[in-house]
């Protein structure tokens, strides 16, 4: 089984290699395409105003000056040898789950594996706190990853469908479940932008989560993070709203409305 590994946080990372360890526990035919610098926040960004350059690291190893769906796209055009069987992407410093999911380079690799026809699994470690200072347990990771992986290659996945595993900011020891998770929905925004001031007098802008807590749903990604299960989320790219088309349909379906006069 040829296995590509892609992430958003960077080559370097050290998610990146737990999931080749992770990856080698699978199989022996392993192959890194990666961004060579992070990436976090791109989703399915992809690179179209500007060249992307690679450096060749190893035998099967590679950096891309882009996105993670830069990296996978250029996997299956030319880095690799052949198509590969299934594409992992992370492990992710950081849950992604909620609505993270929606922004995440972690998921948008993966997506894009499933773009390519390819099974594929978006993985993230979650942390007690984010902050530099905060060594993320990536033991918890590379303890559940391989069997569960294993599990979800022996059953039929619908198409356009990939997995989103996040094991939560536990050591493997107290983890004593995993649950199969529908996507959860925070009450408020996590995302706010913090004003300050240059050396200059100039305004400028700094992204950052409120990081607020909160209850969320039982049977959701986040519940399971709260209470230190691992979560398995199937995701899927179709953004529709189903009960919104079909009300739709009775206002706005045949032939268009004409202009009211004003």
């Amino acid at each position: 089984m040829r296995i590509l590994l892609t992430n958003d946080d960077g080559v370097d990372a050290e998610g990146l290699a737990a999931l080749e360890r992770i990856a080698r526990a699978l199989s022996d035919d392993v192959w890194t395409v990666a961004p060579q610098e992070e990436q976090s926040g791109k989703g399915r960004g992809i690179t179209l105003t500007e060249p992307l350059r690679v450096n060749r690291l190893g035998e099967r190893k590679f950096a891309v000056t882009g996105t993670p769906t830069d990296c996978v796209v250029l996997a299956f055009n030319g880095l690799l040898p052949g198509k590969p069987d299934l594409v992992l992407s992370g492990v992710n410093r950081g849950h992604n789950v909620g609505e993270d999911c929606s922004y995440s380079g972690t998921v948008g690799g993966a997506l894009q594996g499933m773009a390519f026809g390819v099974r594929s699994i978006a993985l993230s470690q979650s942390l007690e706190r984010f902050h530099d200072e905060v060594t993320a347990h990536w033991e918890t990771a590379e303890t559940y990853a391989p069997p569960i992986i294993s599990r979800l290659l022996a059953q039929t996945w619908e198409p356009g469908v990939i997995m989103n595993l996040n094991f939560p900011a536990r050591p493997p020891e107290e983890v004593t479940e995993v649950e199969v998770t529908t996507q959860g929905f925070r009450k408020v925004g996590e995302m706010h932008a913090v004003r300050r001031t240059d050396m200059r007098g100039r305004d400028y802008y700094w992204m950052a989560f409120r990081g607020e807590k909160q209850d969320h749903a039982p049977g959701t990604d986040l519940r399971a993070m709260d209470e230190g299960r691992i979560s398995v989320t199937p995701l899927h790219i179709d953004l529709t709203h189903m009960s919104s088309v079909h009300e739709l349909k009775k206002v706005l379906g045949g032939a268009p409305p004409k202009a009211v006069a004003g």
